[in-house]
C-alpha cells in the first residue's frame, strides 16, 4: 500500500487509521506491535482487550470495515456471559468471532476468513452457516490441505464473502501443492498462481467447481466434495483383506531374512 501514498494526508491515513487489531493475550499483543513498528506503522492501533467480549448490539456504522482478514483460534471457550452476547449461541470461539466478523463489515466490504473445515458441514454451525448465505455472498471457498497450519491439528479453509447480498454460487478451489507441508515446507506464493488466476474467472477444471446453494438441502452442508474426482472403492470382502495382509506379511518376512542373510555373509 505504501507506493499509493501519494500526500502528507495519504501518509496520515495509512500510519493511522488502515490497521486495526485487538489482541485478548499479552504475548502476541507485544509481537503484534513490534511486528507493525517494523513494518513502518510508527504508532500501531493494537488494542489489548477480548474482542468477543464486545457489545455487538452497539456497534455503529462508524465502527464496522471495509476488509477484514482473520484467522480466529479453534476450539476455544468463552465464559457464559460472553456467549451470550451473540444471536447463535455457541462454545466454539471460531463459530463466535464468525458472527463478530459478519456484524462489523460494512455493507459492500468484503472479508477472507481462515476457519477449520468441520464449519461448513458440522450441526452445530448450521445456523451460522445459513446465516452466512443469507447475508453475505460467500463466493469461494478455499480448501487448504494438511499442513498449511503447524500444530493446528485440523484440516483448514478459507471463506472469502461479501457482504450485503446472499448467496447464489460458491466456486471452491482444493489445493494441490503436490507435496506434502510442514515446518520446513511451507506454503508458498508460487502454490497459489493457479487459485489465483482461476478465481478471476470462476474456471472450472479437475480442482475447482461452482454449488449452486439452491440444490442445498435444511442441512446447509458446504462440505469440499470435488465431483471431478472419481471415489475408488475397495469391494474386497474382509476374507480377502485378510488374506491379502498374511501375504504381505510374509513377502516382508521373506525380504527380512534376506536381508540378515546378506548381512551375515558380509561379516
Amino acid at each position: 500500500m505504501l507506493p499509493q501514498v501519494q500526500s502528507t494526508a495519504d501518509n496520515e491515513a495509512l500510519q493511522e487509521r488502515t490497521f486495526l487489531g485487538k489482541e485478548k493475550k499479552p504475548l502476541p499483543y507485544i509481537i503484534a506491535t513490534m511486528n507493525m513498528i517494523f513494518h513502518g506503522v510508527k504508532a500501531p492501533n493494537i488494542i489489548r482487550g477480548n474482542t468477543l467480549a464486545e457489545n455487538l448490539n452497539g456497534v455503529m456504522e462508524k465502527d464496522r470495515h471495509h476488509v477484514i482478514l482473520a484467522n480466529p483460534p479453534f476450539g476455544g471457550s468463552e465464559r457464559a456471559e460472553v456467549q451470550q452476547n451473540f444471536d447463535i449461541r455457541s462454545s466454539e470461539t471460531a463459530y463466535m468471532f464468525m458472527q463478530h466478523f459478519v456484524k462489523m463489515l460494512k455493507v459492500g466490504g468484503r472479508a477472507g476468513i481462515v476457519i477449520k473445515n468441520t464449519f461448513l458441514s458440522n450441526g452445530d454451525a448450521l445456523a451460522l452457516r445459513k446465516m452466512l448465505l443469507e447475508e453475505c455472498n460467500l463466493h469461494t471457498i478455499l480448501d487448504l490441505p494438511s499442513g498449511v497450519f503447524t500444530g493446528a491439528g485440523v484440516k483448514t479453509v478459507v471463506l472469502f464473502f461479501d457482504k450485503g447480498t446472499p448467496t447464489e454460487q460458491i466456486w471452491y478451489y482444493q489445493l494441490n501443492p503436490g507435496r506434502n507441508l510442514g515446518k520446513t515446507n511451507a506454503l508458498n506464493a508460487q502454490d497459489m498462481e493457479e487459485f489465483l488466476r482461476m478465481q478471476q474467472t470462476r474456471a472450472q477444471g479437475p480442482n475447482s467447481w461452482l454449488l449452486d446453494v439452491k440444490t442445498l438441502d435444511d442441512t446447509f452442508d458446504l462440505s469440499v466434495k470435488n465431483p471431478n474426482k472419481v471415489e475408488v472403492k475397495d469391494w474386497r470382502t474382509s476374507r480377502e483383506v485378510a488374506a491379502s495382509l498374511f501375504a504381505l506379511n510374509r513377502e516382508n518376512e521373506s525380504l527380512i531374512n534376506e536381508i540378515i542373510s546378506q548381512l551375515n555373509s558380509n561379516q
